[in-house]
């Protein structure tokens, strides 16, 4: 995100070189409109009309800047939303979670299993997957960089470099440290991610992270949708499974009163857990052909 904030912004926008993080959290709201607008730019080529939004990608900028519950933060947070979830729908939706804490100093590596993924619950995608805690904790070089990136998250808030993703504001900081889910006969995750609009459940996608990613993608009826929202990935014809229609019902209950979010899940062992509440996929930059996103811009009611 640094490398995009270099490429949009100019001197004019966030200072000289290299463009300190804290400006960009200092900003005023006010000034939120005219920088996203130039993020916008930058990453889709079309200018950003807020006045009057229209497709999906200028929706979600909408909602980002105006449709700020204070409920989105605390769902957001991969610590707080856990309570959330298990009022609504169960415990048995729950990853399980190894250690929960506040410094990278004070994990409990040796209590740990060999393999593990240690989250922000604060970011998306502060995270990373440790294979062979012997080999990482002895790989000094490599522990100590993990380290400094976690401190550094700790100390920061995700929301400016996101693209103004304002549910990310005020989440109190957190390490999480969660166990690997792949079934043992499978090399990559299989995930689900259910796109609900208005509180109803209306595009769903399988996603096999394989090399390439591989995807099945689902109308509301579960019929083969034409719609592509990843096009980086290989698109397959697979049957919906029981698994990914469970988690269709069980977005429904997570996503009422809600105008946009996607609720993710992650399959194991034949057994759906629940994964996070995106509330603006992709931030509002997704790389879609403008047919997709205008329809989908008009399945968003605001």
């Amino acid at each position: 995100m640094i490398s995009l904030i270099k490429k949009i912004f100019t001197k004019d926008d966030i200072g000289e070189p290299p463009y300190d993080y804290e400006l960009l959290v200092s900003l005023p709201e006010s000034e939120y409109p005219r920088y996203l607008k130039k993020m916008f730019k930058g990453m889709t080529g079309k200018e950003l009309n807020l006045r009057h939004p229209k497709t999906f990608n200028e929706k979600i900028q909408w909602i980002k800047l105006y449709d700020n519950k204070q409920q989105k933060s605390e769902l957001t947070d991969k610590v707080k939303v856990r309570e959330w979830v298990r009022e609504k729908i169960g415990e048995k939706y729950l990853k399980p979670v190894l250690w929960i804490g506040d410094k990278f100093e004070d994990i409990p590596f040796n209590t740990l299993p060999c393999s593990f993924i240690i989250k922000a619950n604060h970011g998306c995608k502060w995270q990373y997957k440790i294979k062979n805690k012997e080999e990482f904790v002895k790989e000094k070089a490599l522990f100590n960089y993990i380290k400094e990136r976690f401190n550094g998250w700790m100390s920061q808030t995700f929301f400016p470099w996101a693209g103004f993703e304002m549910q990310y504001k005020g989440i109190e900081p957190k390490i999480i440290i969660e166990p690997i889910l792949i079934d043992e006969e499978k090399t990559y995750p299989i995930e689900y991610e259910i796109y609900c609009f208005n509180g109803e459940p209306k595009l769903y996608q399988k996603i096999e992270y394989s090399i390439p990613a591989r995807v099945s993608v689902y109308n509301e009826d579960f019929s083969e949708s034409e719609l592509i929202l990843s096009p980086e990935y290989i698109k397959e014809n697979e049957p919906p499974t029981q698994t990914i229609k469970e988690a269709v019902e069980k977005s429904k209950i997570l996503s009422k009163g809600f105008k946009l979010v996607r609720v993710d899940w992650l399959l194991y062992k034949n057994q759906i857990y629940f994964n996070e509440m995106t509330f603006t996929p992709f931030s509002g930059f997704f790389r879609i052909d403008e047919k997709t996103n205008k329809k989908l811009g008009k399945m968003l009611k605001l």
